[in-house]
Order: structure tokens, then sequence, then C-alpha cells
């Protein structure tokens, strides 16, 4: 097999503040997020991965971009961005918020913080929301300011997250609630601090709006942590895929509905807002989904290794040997001793009722199991 090529760092990609201490950590590998290079391995995804699940992280995620808006329409235009209901979310509150166009398809799906009555972050996954949420407040004349901030997250994930964040904030950020955030001190200067993240692991997103602050406090964590464990990390394939956390531009894009995205969870068709999609998606639900994302479990036998997946020119094919879906993230779980991946699958499909094969790129085909995700290892009989 041939080398990965190499990423070409430039100034078309933008840094954060913490790149510099990220690669003396030995950062092995980034990926591009919103124009920006976000860490992706350390030691290696498996070690890194065991190391999440049993000590703490602290994650360069300042590629999570906040999407600013405020004035007298601010909510008013978060609304029309999402078919979430917001009208009843508190301040201090963060919410899982899909962005969907008025056809009912996918922009985003960051985390919304409410801070004020009129001012709202949307804490965005990889697409350019500034650019949709600037067009739509001026076509619709709305009464609201929308830009980026210098705001660069910090996540600190883990089991003894809360050790660590209260050596250096205080045993009062034990006491923020699950996606809840609030305004927490470090050396004179305060920062939201949320009890939220990519993992299953547990942990906080420190907002850093301060560069020179936000390297004192990079700083803080390793050297408090010390005896933790603390290591430098970023979000974990492994983790993630295992905990059924989906992942925007992998597992579902813009080319697909929030429908079959399986995220109708998050919101109440039968609730009238003003989203800009409402009305599409209530005439999708009634005409029935085409396909919906689902979880693929491959088949193992005791000791057995990764299959090499090529998601870019991998299907699923039913018995007939006819493609039924394109593959989209997989990873080999560790702890499972199976090959997870997601597939977005047409509706005769969903039941998992006939066995499913994974067409590789070399001509070969592997078995797997359907299931929902998150991925329901005990009822497949996965120990």
């Amino acid at each position: 097999m041939s080398a990965m090529p190499h990423l070409a760092i430039s100034n078309r990609l933008r840094s954060t503040p913490f790149t510099s201490r990220v690669q003396q950590h030995g950062v092995k590998a980034f990926t591009v997020y919103n124009h920006m290079l976000l860490p992706t391995e350390f030691e290696s995804v498996e070690a890194d991965y065991w190391h999440l699940c049993e000590h703490v992280q602290v994650w360069d995620v300042g590629v999570e971009r906040q999407v600013d808006i405020k004035g007298p329409d601010a909510q008013r235009l978060v609304q029309w961005m999402t078919p979430r209901d917001i009208s009843k979310v508190v301040v201090g509150r963060c919410v899982y918020t899909p962005l969907v166009d008025e056809h009912g398809y996918l922009i985003n799906d960051p985390v919304a913080l409410k801070l004020a009555d009129d001012h709202w972050w949307l804490s965005v996954a990889d697409s350019d929301v500034l650019l949709w949420a600037k067009g739509l407040a001026t076509a619709g004349k709305l009464d609201v300011t929308v830009h980026e901030p210098d705001v660069w997250p910090l996540a600190v994930q883990g089991p003894k997250a809360d050790d660590l964040m209260a050596r250096v904030f205080g045993d009062e950020v034990k006491d923020i609630r699950f996606f809840r955030f609030r305004s927490m001190p470090f050396e004179g200067h305060s920062m939201n601090v949320a009890r939220s993240g990519w993992s299953k692991q547990g942990g906080f997103e420190i907002y850093v709006d301060d560069a020179s602050v936000g390297m004192k406090l990079y700083d803080a964590l390793f050297s408090e942590g010390e005896d933790l464990n603390v290591r430098p990390g970023c979000p974990n394939l492994i983790e993630r895929m295992e905990s059924g956390l989906l992942s925007f531009g992998n597992d579902m894009t813009m080319r697909h509905t929030v429908l079959e995205s399986g995220l109708d969870s998050f919101f109440d068709l039968d609730v009238d807002t003003d989203s800009l999609s409402i009305s599409a998606l209530r005439q999708q639900k009634a005409a029935g989904l085409d396909r919906r994302i689902r979880g693929l479990v491959l088949s193992a036998p005791a000791g057995a290794k990764p299959v090499a997946i090529d998601p870019i020119n991998s299907f699923v094919l039913n018995k007939d040997g006819q493609p039924i879906g394109r593959l989209g993230t997989q990873a080999w779980s560790p702890r499972y001793r199976h090959q997870l991946v997601t597939v977005m699958m047409e509706s005769e499909f969903f039941d998992g009722s006939e066995s499913i094969e994974i067409q590789l790129l070399d001509g070969t085909s592997e078995s797997a199991l359907i299931m929902s995700i998150p991925f329901d290892f005990a009822a497949a009989g996965i120990t």
C-alpha cells in the first residue's frame, strides 16, 4: 500500500492559538475542518481511544467556530434555521440544533448556546453557516448582527475530567449540569464553560475568548493534571462510533434530509414554529422515506482483524448483488472486536430482515448485521 499523502499547511488553513502546543505534544495527523487544522491522532487512534476512556484529555477544538447572532430578531433567525422548537430554551442552556434548509436538507448540526434573550452562539460543525445566516438575515431584513467572534473552544474529556477542571476552576465547576454553561473565572478573566463535548466519556468545553489567557489555561490543565495522566487528544473515531455520535460531512451531508439522517428525535413536527423547513419535513414524513441512516456491524470470528474498506467506493449490496447504500464512516472497535460502519440505506432494508453484503474495493464482500444507531451491542449478542 502506498504512503498516505501529506497535508500541505498554508495560510489558506487557519490555525488556533493552541496549534503550536499541539505540535509540541507530537500530533501525528490533522484534518481540515471549517478551513482550520483539527488534530486527529497523537499516539495512535486506538491508543488515544483507550486513554480517553480511562483518563483525561485536553482537545484543541478551536475549529468549532461560533456564529454569533445578536439583536432583537436573534431568536427569530435561529428558529428559521432549525425545525427544533427553541421558544422555551432558557439562558445558560446548550441545545443540539440541526440546521435545515427550506427543502428539509441538512446545513449543519451545531450545539446552540443561548447567552441572552437576544444573543445566541451556534457552535458549528464543518460548513459555512456564517454565510447562510448572513444571507437569511439580509433577505429577511432582520434586526440582527451576525459575525464570527474570536472564540476557540478547548474540550476536557474523559472520566477524570471533573477532577482536572475542579483543580483549575474550583469545585463549583462540578455543579454545571449536562448541556448547561456558566461563566467561570480564570486568571481574572471569565469565559463560558459548558458540560458538553463530542464524546460519551464525560467532560467540558471551555469557550476561550482571549488567546493569551487561553495559552495559560492550556498549560495549567497539563500542569494540574500530571498525576491524572492528562494527555493531548482529539475527537476519537472509535469512541464516537461506539457511542453512536454522527459526524456531519461523513455520516450525513447536505445531500441528506434531517429525517433521513435520523435526527427527528430532536424536534416535533406537530409543533408549529417559524422554521423554514417545517412544511417540507411534514410532507416528507407523510410520504415516507426512501432512505435512512443505519449502522452495520461486520460479522467477525474470534480474533478477527479490521477489514480494509474504502468508504468512497464501497457499497452495501442486497442478495441480488445490487447496491442499496453508500458507506459513511467505519471504525474497528477494539473493545467489541467488530467493525462498525454507517450507511445511508434504502428504506426496504431498514429492518435488517435479510443478509447484507458490503462490496469491497478489491471485489470481495463481507456480511454485516443492520442495526439502529446508537449500536445496541447487547441485542446483537456482542459483549
